[in-house]
């Protein structure tokens, strides 16, 4: 089978790329990031940018030269920058600028990558479309509020993953959407809960669960389902 890793460069990104490209089922995988950073055993390197929807379309259309890509993971996303974006704690805080940013990587980066990618799965064997949000995109979870843009932008991707799962389930594509944990990557810190290992260990166990009995699920790596 052949693998896509979107945002392959993050921790929890180099980490499912690593665990594909371990196994035996997997004979190509696909690492995707801004740097194009990645390449590896059975690992083929390629730069994208989620701002920059030509990027996508363009890697999207090499890897279809090569073969039909039977999984493809969105694991991208953004919390805050050095740049002077950071999650928001209060109302005064928020700003055009934040959301707009942070609802380009989120939200609307995995809505492109889906036009560009899922024309080309195929259709008549398994074809897994994955992507990596978070437990704060749970609406009726949310009991502390803050982090407006990010919460928004990752409840709109969750949205996003029941609607695609929807439209492709005729086409035999099943799609899931997962929280990978609280997870010991910049973003998570060095207190989190688990490694990044762990993490995609866990994640690449429940893309093979996957199926159109299950499509459209909000899942944790664990399994556990994740309430909407």
């Amino acid at each position: 089978m052949r693998a896509v890793i979107i945002g392959a460069s993050g921790g929890i990104g180099a980490a499912l790329v690593e665990q594909l490209a371990a196994r035996d089922d997997y004979n190509q995988v696909y690492a995707l990031s801004r740097s194009g950073a990645g390449a590896g055993r059975k690992t083929v390197s390629l730069s994208i940018d989620l701002e920059a929807e030509d990027s996508i379309a363009a890697a999207a259309k090499t890897i279809a030269a090569e073969g039909a890509p039977d999984l493809v993971i969105v694991a991208s996303g953004i919390l805050s920058d050095q740049q002077g974006l950071a999650p928001e704690k209060s109302l005064r805080q928020q700003s055009t600028e934040a959301f707009q940013k942070v609802l380009a990587i989120n939200t609307i980066g995995p809505s492109l990558i889906a036009k560009h990618f899922l024309p080309i799965m195929p259709r008549k064997e398994r074809a897994v479309f994955a992507a990596i949000s978070a437990r704060v995109g749970s609406i009726s979870d949310n009991r502390i509020g803050g982090w407006h843009a990010y919460r928004a932008s990752k409840a709109a991707a969750v949205n996003l993953g029941r609607n695609l799962a929807v439209d492709l389930e005729p086409l035999g594509i099943a799609l899931g959407v997962y929280h990978p944990g609280w997870v010991r990557t910049d973003m998570g810190g060095a207190g989190a809960d688990i490694s990044d290992a762990e993490s995609a260990d866990g994640l690449v166990q429940e893309f093979a669960k996957l199926s159109l009995e299950t499509t459209g699920c909000f899942k944790n790596y664990d399994g556990e389902d994740v309430p909407l």
